[in-house]
């Protein structure tokens, strides 16, 4: 079901910081009943960005554990980047896919898109479940080598327990992708 509401009207817009990877804007609303609002949102490249749920065979995932600088901690999660200019989100998703994991992948499908903090960032993300994998290697960005982390998908409750596994993109990847291998997992 979709809303009748009305969006508010933005009626001033500036940049109030930027950096590398993002831009804060402030932003000056009117709602259709009159109230007036400043908001603030962050903004990225405006191409979005991919997840990717490689399966080795039809029973196991590969996952990546690697450093994330928000929590200073190593994460496990499936393997992710941002889409490249001029690149679809399925050539982004087989890229980051060689770059992260070693591999290709001869069919990628994609499962979902999801919005990321909607409330204040207009970022989304495409989630592909990417199947007959072939060696690939390609030289990624990361610092360091990923490690990689094979995973049964039927072990996935305890997947879900790990302290290291708690990013809600991967989570979400997970279990949307869990429903769409149906009974064959």
């Amino acid at each position: 079901m979709t809303s009748k509401k009305l969006l508010p009207q933005i009626t001033a817009r500036k940049q109030v910081a930027k950096s590398r990877l993002f831009a804060i804007e402030q932003i000056d609303l009117t709602f259709s009943n009159g109230v007036r609002r400043e908001y603030e949102r962050m903004s990225g490249t405006g191409r979005g960005a991919v997840m990717i749920v490689p399966m080795l065979d039809r029973e196991t995932m590969l996952l990546v554990r690697e450093y994330c600088a928000g929590t200073h901690s190593y994460e496990l999660g499936f393997p992710k980047g941002l889409i490249d200019a001029g690149e679809s989100a399925a050539e982004a998703a087989n890229r980051e896919l060689k770059e992260e994991v070693g591999y290709g992948a001869n069919r990628l499908t994609l499962v979902h898109s999801v919005a990321m903090a909607p409330a204040f960032f207009d970022a989304k993300m495409a989630i592909f479940l990417a199947e007959d994998l072939y060696d690939e290697k390609l030289l990624g960005d990361e610092p360091e080598a990923l490690e990689i982390v094979p995973w049964r998908v039927a072990d996935y409750q305890q997947l879900l327990q790990q302290h290291d596994f708690n990013e809600a993109r991967s989570l979400v990847a997970l279990l949307m992708v869990k429903d769409h291998l149906g009974g064959t997992a």
